[in-house]
């Protein structure tokens, strides 16, 4: 299968590495097609959003009209020669209204709809990216609804639906799993060798590779981050700490939950207590931390992270979406003292 060439940082393109059992994965959902919408969640940045458009790529060789659309960034692909469909998402992502993101999340299924109605399309596929932010994490397991309808009630016969969510927003997951209308499956932060295939894509003098695995745990997004801040760590947390507004947070606990938080940098898993789960709360919200699902292949997409990292701050239950979330927080827990 072809690989696509996707954008890392401004002025630097890279081609899709590694995933094998992720792009295995979509040829068989390709195969079937999907019984009920996909839904993947995972760390921010560990490449769900690469994933996607290359799954898009993959489904429109296979004979898909496949539509992807990345309602964060307000941005899409349409592999399909359906020129009316182009018009309406093009359209749509020109739109600065203050609903744009919601009127193109809405439009992702409401055009596969038209490809099965109006040009009577017999595999179509909808690929949505970071939808549920922009509709409201408490409307989440209605969108996943409505794609499910798109399934069990097209308006014409087909062959063959894909339909696949991606959401980073860690509360998300609660919201969808309260219905079974949805599939939930995880994504981690890529395995090692093919990370390493990525930052031997890089050009220009670097650390060695270890120490660039140590600090961003495979994370796609977080090398980005360490490369653009040509490769100081400390800048790199240090943004990453200002941005997210980590010492308002801080100061907002209480010494109980600072001690308890302190506790987490060193195992993740020390939050997954009764007492604790307001603060375990917290965190997920704010995309510092993520619930993990258990260690069965058929609950994730690609490979799972192994059951405890401690140096990569993964526990059984819970972990850092990064270590760069880690140290962030470290820091800011640090200076607040």
């Amino acid at each position: 299968m072809r690989r696509v060439r996707l954008s890392f940082v401004p002025g630097l393109d890279v081609e899709f590495v590694d995933r094998d059992r992720a792009i295995e994965q979509v040829m068989d959902w390709a195969d079937r097609g999907t019984r009920f919408p996909v839904v993947i969640y995972g760390p921010e940045g560990c490449g769900k959003s690469a994933f996607l458009r290359q799954a898009a790529a993959i489904l429109r060789e296979l004979g898909y009209d496949a539509i992807y659309v990345d309602v964060a960034h307000m941005d899409f692909i349409a592999h399909t020669d359906v020129t009316d469909v182009v018009k309406k998402l093009v359209n749509a992502v020109s739109e600065a209204s203050g609903v744009a993101q919601l009127k193109l999340a809405i439009l992702a299924i409401d055009v596969v709809r038209e490809l099965l109605d109006r040009w009577g399309r017999r595999r179509v596929a909808v690929l949505v990216d970071e939808a549920f932010q922009a509709i409201g994490i408490d409307k989440a397991s209605l969108y996943v609804k409505n794609l499910l309808n798109l399934i069990e009630y097209p308006p014409r016969s087909y062959e063959r639906i894909v339909a696949i969510a991606t959401t980073s927003e860690g509360l998300s997951r609660r919201e969808i799993g309260r219905h079974r209308w949805g599939r939930l499956m995880m994504m981690w932060n890529m395995p090692r060798e093919g990370f390493r295939q990525l930052y031997e894509a890089l050009p220009g003098e670097k650390p060695p590779f270890e120490d660039v695995w140590r600090l961003t745990g495979g994370n796609p997004s977080a090398l980005a981050m360490l490369y653009e801040n040509n490769w100081r760590w400390d800048d790199a947390v240090r943004a990453f700490l200002e941005q997210r507004g980590l010492m308002f947070t801080i100061r907002s606990l209480t010494p109980t939950e600072r001690a308890w938080l302190e506790e987490a940098v060193g195992d993740p898993d020390t939050l997954f207590d009764r007492e604790r789960m307001d603060l375990l709360g917290k965190l997920v919200g704010m995309n510092l931390m993520i619930e993990v699902m258990g260690r069965y292949e058929f609950l994730w997409v690609d490979e799972p992270p192994p059951e405890r990292n401690p140096e990569l701050g993964i526990g059984r239950y819970i972990a850092w979406q990064t270590p760069l979330h880690r140290e962030a927080v470290k820091l800011a827990l640090s200076e607040a003292k």
